[in-house]
């Protein structure tokens, strides 16, 4: 996958920071973490029909996987040199922290109308998204329970910083170690699970926020060496080609112990794929505008998605018995659309707006050599390169501040 830069006396463009392909891809993943809960909830009661949502959605989970490689590689690429730490966290927290506040006091109103108990310490852990490093069964998972996943990323977040320069400093020869120690890594948790008590495996292997650090890292790394103009991997039709293979042979004839190393490196492909492309400005379907929108809206409709269903499932009554006929699909996609709905509005009144109030202001932009284009250019309006707790760009417009990116054309 990587081999040394050619040598070149030529100095290399800058790249473009911004990545609309990867916010496009958002919403590929927030899709599959959908389709999964939609059907261990049962919703499709027709046998056939839930066998092909079944087989569509079955490792669907592992859409959380693909939101941490692609967190870490999106943060990697646009840092910004001359950051401090303190901006850094504290426009993390101001991404985060508004649609986690909402979301939580709705779910304390749900937990009230349907007069669920609520542990005041599972409230506080939650809310201060410290709920991950809790094994305890159910305190995990309390409350919001995607919010788990915040948990694990305001870890990362803590963490980038002071990794970062050590990152930026690598030598290549230990950036290559490390992608693909990483992938090992993660396959070493299957029997690494063995040395917890059973009680706390399912805790260890996917809540536990250092465990789930190694799909940031892999991210974070691959970024470095693409930032380096070392990274060798798939254009993205290719890349594209094998998840979409994977993906459907991976249920049938793969051990379930490989699946989670075997979709971390699929979706690492297409990530730098995506990048490859917006890079080099060529054609790439996840930077249209539908896709675009619908990846910025992607982190609210993560988190608004499975309190949605539960809530009118329990309210209709119809919880855990799921619905006959056509009507089973017609309620999964009314799901769908409701919760874009409802992402949608969080976006623009909650996300955006709390973004630009609490979020430091970005210096204003570098200048471009003139008549350089740059990749990514056709692509329409504030396309920021978000993941599911991404970065996004400020009132001043995109940020292209760190011109001394260099990604060279060496293939």
């Amino acid at each position: 996958m990587t081999s040394a830069a050619a040598p070149s006396t030529a100095r290399p463009a800058p790249a473009p920071l911004r990545l609309p392909s990867l916010t496009g891809l958002r919403w590929i993943a927030a899709l599959l973490v959908f389709g999964f809960h939609a059907g261990t909830m049962r919703i499709i009661a027709e046998p056939d029909y839930k066998a092909v949502v079944d087989k569509l959605f079955g490792l669907g989970l592992s859409g959380v996987q693909f939101f941490f490689i692609l967190s870490g590689f999106v943060l990697v690429w646009s840092a910004r040199v001359g950051d401090s730490r303190r901006t850094f966290w504290r426009r993390r927290i101001a991404k985060i922290y508004p649609n986690h506040l909402v979301l939580f006091g709705a779910t304390l109103l749900v937990a009230w109308w349907f007069a669920d108990p609520v542990l005041p310490a599972a409230a506080l852990e939650n809310v201060l998204l410290l709920q991950a490093w809790d094994p305890r069964p159910g305190w995990f998972y309390s409350l919001n329970t995607v919010s788990w996943s915040l948990s694990c990323e305001f870890f990362f977040y803590l963490c980038l910083p002071l990794a970062l320069p050590l990152l930026r400093r690598a030598r290549p020869k230990l950036l290559v170690v490390l992608i693909v120690a990483l992938p090992l890594l993660i396959l070493a948790l299957w029997p690494a699970q063995h040395l917890v008590p059973e009680v706390s495996r399912w805790w260890f292997t996917q809540i536990f926020p250092p465990v789930r650090s190694l799909e940031f890292w892999l991210g974070a790394v691959a970024a470095e060496l693409m930032r380096r103009g070392l990274w060798r991997g798939p254009g993205l039709t290719w890349a594209s080609v094998i998840f979409v293979g994977t993906w459907a042979v991976a249920t049938q004839w793969i051990p379930a112990e490989l699946w989670t190393t075997l979709l971390a490196v699929t979706y690492l492909l297409v990530i730098t794929a995506a990048a490859d492309a917006d890079v080099r400005d060529r054609r790439s379907p996840w930077r249209s505008r539908p896709l675009v929108w619908l990846g910025e809206v992607s982190f609210a409709f993560y988190l608004v998605h499975v309190l949605v269903m539960t809530s009118v499932l329990r309210f209709t009554g119809d919880w855990g018995t799921g619905f006959e006929g056509w009507r089973g699909p017609v309620v999964v996609l009314g799901f769908l659309l409701v919760t874009l709905l409802l992402a949608g509005l969080l976006h623009r009144y909650v996300e955006t707006p709390m973004m630009r109030r609490l979020a430091p202001r970005r210096p204003a932009r570098a200048a471009s050599v003139p008549g350089q284009r740059t990749a990514g250019s056709r692509a329409a309006g504030n396309d920021a390169p978000e993941t599911g707790v991404g970065t996004r760009t400020e009132a001043g417009g995109p940020d292209q501040t760190d011109n001394r990116s260099t990604y060279a054309d060496t293939r």
